[in-house]
Order: structure tokens, then sequence, then C-alpha cells
């Protein structure tokens, strides 16, 4: 059946339903990066945060599981491929973060909310993906390859995990699967977590969609006989991408980034429904659409520079362990908090 579908319609699939479990949690497991930051640094509560973490150790050790069995080779995935470049990653997610706050929400999130009827969302992710685009491919893109050209991986090893086994002689795989059960064991540390299944289980599921995007996306480029990256979730680039194929699919075949960007607003539509929460919105206030519009520009621009997102670098990235990841999601965090400062207090010195 799957020679009938051909391999980008294929890979398509994967993405759609890794997709689709994300838009899931998102909708009934407000799982969230923005409002999982807001509740660290406003609300008092680490729940939501510790749900991000959790998620990140168990696609740890899924992917590096996938690797023992030799289902998936972390070093043709785009995060180990490219040389790492900590000023791209420190300031591209500053960017990032600081786009996420004004904006509301990340591009995940924003794809989220759309399929629960934001037309505000909608706005949103329109913006970020033609912002990435122009920054990967468009006029920006002169300046962006001047200032951060990327290079393929030379002298060090291309990941964390594969520095610590080059140092200390552990096999690659069950050195990851440790790693990653050690993060999984640091999120349910917490009482607060431990006493919601709940969160929990959307958690596991968040985790087990990256290590899917990963399975699907390997099998079929090791199988198939079209010319196929190795991926995993990302909502920057691939948004634009997505908008790219909507505008153009009778000339541009489907890939994992259209599938997963489908998949997500399906998820998020079929939860919020679930919920009885579908309903239509829209922006009365032009102010508030201008920062939004603003954040998202910002968003989009970043993640370009950052090489992921939220979900690209805080996930997927940290999936395979790259140097990137835990750097760029700490600039991430440090942006957003900047951006709600300024929302939320301004930047007057305190009295």
């Amino acid at each position: 059946m799957y020679q009938f579908l051909g391999d980008n319609t294929l890979v398509a699939l994967f993405g759609l339903a890794s997709g689709i479990l994300l838009g899931l949690a998102a909708r009934l497991g407000r799982f969230c990066t923005m409002g999982a930051i807001e509740d660290m640094l406003y609300g008092g509560s680490s729940l939501r945060m510790r749900m991000w973490i959790l998620a990140i150790g168990i696609a740890v050790m899924g992917t590096f599981a996938l690797s023992g069995a030799g289902m998936m080779e972390t070093e043709r995935s785009f995060y180990l491929s490219i040389q790492w470049m900590p000023l791209a990653s420190i300031l591209g997610g500053l960017m990032f973060g600081y786009g996420m706050a004004l904006a509301g929400n990340c591009g995940y999130g924003c794809i989220a909310r759309l399929g629960g009827g934001d037309f505000r969302a909608f706005v949103i992710v329109v913006v970020m993906g033609i912002s990435a685009y122009v920054v990967l491919h468009g006029p920006l893109a002169y300046l962006r390859n001047w200032a951060f050209m990327q290079q393929d991986v030379t002298g060090l090893p291309p990941g964390l995990v594969h520095l610590l086994s080059s140092q200390t002689g552990l096999p690659l795989a069950p050195l990851g699967i440790a790693i990653g059960a050690l993060i999984t064991l640091g999120a349910l540390s917490s009482r607060d977590l431990i006493s919601a299944p709940k969160s929990i289980f959307w958690a596991c599921i968040v985790g087990l969609a990256i290590t899917g995007g990963w399975a699907g996306s390997y099998w079929v480029a090791t199988t198939g006989f079209t010319a196929m990256p190795v991926v995993s979730h990302s909502f920057s680039a691939p948004v634009g991408e997505t908008l790219l194929y909507f505008m153009t699919a009778s000339a541009r075949a489907p890939s994992f980034a259209v599938g997963s960007v489908a998949g997500v607003a399906t998820g998020a539509f079929i939860g919020s429904l679930i919920k009885g929460h579908f309903r239509w919105e829209a922006c009365e206030d032009p102010r508030e659409l201008r920062r939004q519009m603003t954040g998202a520009a910002i968003m989009g621009a970043g993640a370009v520079l950052a090489m992921g997102c939220t979900v690209g670098q805080g996930l997927s990235a940290f999936s395979v362990l790259a140097y990137s990841a835990p750097v760029t999601f700490l600039a991430i965090i440090a942006g957003a908090a900047l951006g709600l400062r300024q929302l939320i207090e301004g930047f007057q010195p305190a009295e």
C-alpha cells in the first residue's frame, strides 16, 4: 500500500498522525510552553514546566531506544549534522522567546489555538511562517548566511551524548537512554506532577509523538526511493513550508512538515470539540493585533537563527541531545521572561 502512496505522501502521513497527538496534548493536556513559563514566573506553579521536562526525558529515551534498535541514526538529523553556532542559539532563542511573549504563544501553541477557532492565532501563524521564510530563503537570507553560515559538523563529536561516549567509551544508545531516564526522574521528583496523572500522560504522549516523528521519517528515508531528510516536529520554517504547499500543491510534493502542521491543527480541533471549547474568536483591539503580529515576525526570524522553536529545539533537538538544545531553550525562557515583564510590569525600575 505504501508504494501506492509514494514516499512524500507517506512521510506526510507520519507527520499528520504524530502531529494529531501534539494537537490533542495542547487542547486536552494544556501542554504549552508559554503557559508553562507564565505559570513558573507569575503563577507560582512549576507543573507545566515539569510536563515539558518530562516530555523531553521521554523523547530522549525513545529516540535513543530507536537508535539502539537500528531504527534511527541520530547523526542524520539536522540538529547533529550542522555545526553548532552558540551565538545564533542565544540570539535566536532570545528573539523567539521575546516574540512569543508579545504574540501570546509560540508557533505550536498558535496552531493549537487556531484548531480551536481562534483567528488571531491564524494571523500570528501566517506572519510567523512568512517571517521565517524571509530569513531562511528570502531577502534576509543573504544577511543570515553572512552572519551565521551553516557548515557541516567537523572536529568535535556532533552531540552531547556523542561527546560523553567518546570520553567514557560507553555505547551511545544506552548512554542516551540513561540521560533520558535521569531527565525523566528529575521531572517526576515533584509531588505536584506525581499527583497529576493526566499531566504525566499527556507529557508522555508528547515525548512519544517526537519519537514517532523520528521513527517514521527515518523509515521512509531508508526504505523509500526518494531522497528524504530525517526529521521530527518543529513549527517555525515548517509553517512557511506548509503555507507554500497549500498555495502550490499541484507543483509541490507534501512533506513531514506539512503533515505535522496539519496534524496539530486537526488534533487541536478534535480536542476542542471533545472539551466543548471550540468557538470562533477574533481580535477586537488593533493595538493588540499589532503587538501580536510584531511578536510573530520576531519569532519567525529568531527560530531560523536558532535553527528551531520551542518544539524544534526544546523537544526534537533535545531528543537527540544536540549541543544547541539546552542553550536555545534557556535563551527562549529568558526572552519570554523579558517580554512578559514588559507586558505585565513595564520596564520601570522597582520602587
